[in-house]
This record gives structure tokens, C-alpha cells and sequence, in this order.
């Protein structure tokens, strides 16, 4: 839709699940952006980040190992002008985290959108986050950061982001309870994963995808948001 950015973001757990069903849940989402966690990141981690371009319907803009496992995909159309792969401070014992950034024109409109993945223990989400909003805290045209948070709304590490960023689920409607689960996808019962887009932007829509190919692609259920372009 001419207009509006429409942003898909995706733990896709290393591709080690059905490969073809999630580039069919890539292609129905009619994505501009996909912001991928998970991507390959070891044995021909470029190869097969290439091949779920490829059969996804889209180009790999930037990301893989040098952003500790972010990925950030676009339709063809979708022009880039400057990237960076960020790895984050690591915790000692703790897997390695990262942030794929991409500063794009979509539709006319000069945006930045980002991938991360928070991790499993509670003091260095927020350390993280805090680290994530800084980075992005230096581009003056909207950004978007979207991705695996690893706890729930109203926890520390998601708080920092909303206090910076709209919660688009929150803003198209959807309520803070169990509705719009992303984690398990074959029987999901808690929202871990968002898109959190500029307040200059206006969330026209927020869904999580639910077609039946979404069980078989990930342990995750993408969440998809269309955001109105300033």
C-alpha cells in the first residue's frame, strides 16, 4: 500500500524447522521489511541466509553473523543507503547479541528499521535495550525496531522501548493480556515479540500471523505491522 511501511518480524530459529513453509508465511505477509532473529550464523550462514532471500521473495540488506544472528531482509523496490551489523556488549556464559540496522527509502520515505533479540536473563535485557536506543537514538528520520524481547510488556526491557517507541500491537488496538501470543506458534501463550515504531508514525494495523503454515516454520509466530509513513 502505497504510504505505509509495512514491517514483518520474525525468530526464524536458525531455519532449523520447515524452510518452506516459512518463506510461504514471508511471501503471504506482502512485507517491504522483514526483521529476522535467528538467522544462520555458522556453518554457510551467508548461503543460507541468501536462500530464504531467495525463496522468500526478497534481498538480504544487511545482517547474519556480524550482527550476532540479526537478519534484515526487503522487497525488491526498497532502496538501502547505509547499514550496520552492531554486536552487543556480551555477557560472560550468555550467547552473543546483535543489531542489524538499515537506513532504507520505502515509498518515497526515509526510514531506519532494526532487528534484535534480547536475551534470556533479565538484567541484560535491560542493559541491552538501553544499548539499542542509544544507537538508534542518532538518526534523525523515523525508526522502527522490531523483534524477540525475551519477557513480557510491562517488564523492565520492553518498558525502555516504550518509553521511546509505540508498542504497535498496543496502538492498532490489541490489548496487553495473552491475546496476540507469538510464542509457542503451534499453541501460543505469551506475547514476546513486537514492532515498536516511531511516534511520528501512525499504526495503521497489528496482527500475528496464523495460517497453518505458521506452526511448521518457527517456534514463533511473526508479528506483522503497517505502519502510516509521516
Amino acid at each position: 500500500m502505497a504510504g505505509t511501511l509495512r514491517v514483518l518480524s520474525y525468530n526464524v530459529r536458525s531455519l532449523r524447522d520447515d524452510a518452506d513453509a516459512l518463506a510461504a508465511v514471508i511471501r503471504d505477509c506482502e512485507p517491504d521489511v522483514v526483521c529476522v532473529q535467528e538467522a544462520p550464523r555458522f556453518l554457510r550462514w551467508r548461503s543460507r541466509c541468501a536462500a530464504l532471500a531467495r525463496t522468500s521473495g526478497t534481498f538480504v540488506v544487511t545482517g547474519g553473523r556480524p550482527a550476532g544472528a540479526m537478519l534484515l531482509l526487503a522487497r525488491l523496490g526498497v532502496d538501502v543507503h547505509a547499514t550496520r551489523d552492531l554486536l552487543l556488549p556480551r555477557t560472560p556464559g550468555l550467547h552473543q547479541r546483535g543489531l542489524a540496522v538499515a537506513e532504507l527509502t520505502v515509498h518515497g520515505q526515509r526510514v531506519v528499521v532494526a532487528s534484535m533479540h534480547l536475551g534470556l536473563r533479565a538484567d541484560e535485557r535491560q542493559r541491552h535495550a538501553d544499548d539499542v536506543i542509544d544507537v538508534l537514538s542518532s538518526y534523525d528520520v523515523p525508526v522502527v525496531v522490531a523483534g524477540d524481547v525475551n519477557e513480557h510488556p510491562g517488564e523492565p526491557a520492553w518498558t525502555v522501548l516504550t518509553e521511546r517507541f509505540q508498542d504497535s500491537w498496543v496502538a492498532a488496538g490489541g490489548d496487553e493480556s495473552g491475546r496476540g501470543g507469538t510464542f509457542r506458534s503451534d499453541a501460543p501463550y505469551e506475547r514476546i515479540d513486537g514492532v515498536f515504531a516511531d511516534r511520528r508514525m501512525t499504526v495503521v494495523a497489528c496482527t500475528v500471523p496464523d495460517q497453518d503454515e505458521v506452526a511448521r516454520a518457527s517456534d514463533h509466530r511473526p508479528v506483522l505491522a503497517v505502519l502510516s509513513l509521516p
